[in-house]
């Protein structure tokens, strides 16, 4: 069994973005539901627009993604209103409703930074072994080691 490597020729950019790429369907799609993200929340109340995302639109759909179903309520009795600032948008003239959903929505937050720090008796013991290494590379790593003690001095000693 042999393994045939198929010779293909890179796509311009111009021919992926194209009405008929797919590619050019999603950038289209996610700028349709960027574009309808901000506009309502332009027009929502003050403390609804932290809590209301669109999450896609699908057959003339727009599904809306809330945290609570408190604010969908609101939205569900706002509808018409909300579907009227919608078609001032242009491509989105063909949303017909709204689907609304709750799903738990969660901050993105930033992964802890954990820093280690060396204490001062280890810094010193380093800086000692260093003097007695004869191997300069080693001698070098083990300065470098002995040097973060010292910049991160403890502030009882």
């Amino acid at each position: 069994m042999s393994i045939k490597v198929k010779r293909s020729h890179a796509q311009p950019i111009t021919q992926l973005l194209s009405k008929s790429g797919d590619i050019g369907y999603l950038m289209r799609q996610s700028r349709l539901i960027d574009q309808a993200q901000r506009h309502l929340r332009a027009h929502l109340p003050e403390e609804m627009r932290e809590h209301i995302f669109v999450g896609g639109f699908r057959d003339g759909r727009l599904t809306l993604i809330s945290g609570q179903a408190s604010w969908l309520t609101w939205l569900r009795y706002e509808q018409s209103h909300l579907l009227t600032l919608l078609h001032q948008l242009p491509g989105l003239e063909g949303v017909s409703a709204f689907t609304l959903k709750v799903r738990p929505v969660r901050p993105v937050e930033a992964p802890k930074r954990y820093t280690r720090t060396l204490s001062n008796d280890a810094g010193k013991t380093l800086a000692e072994c260093a003097a007695d290494t004869d191997n300069p590379a080693l001698k070098d790593a083990l300065q470098r080691l002995a040097s973060h003690a010292s910049s991160h001095s403890d502030p009882k000693a």
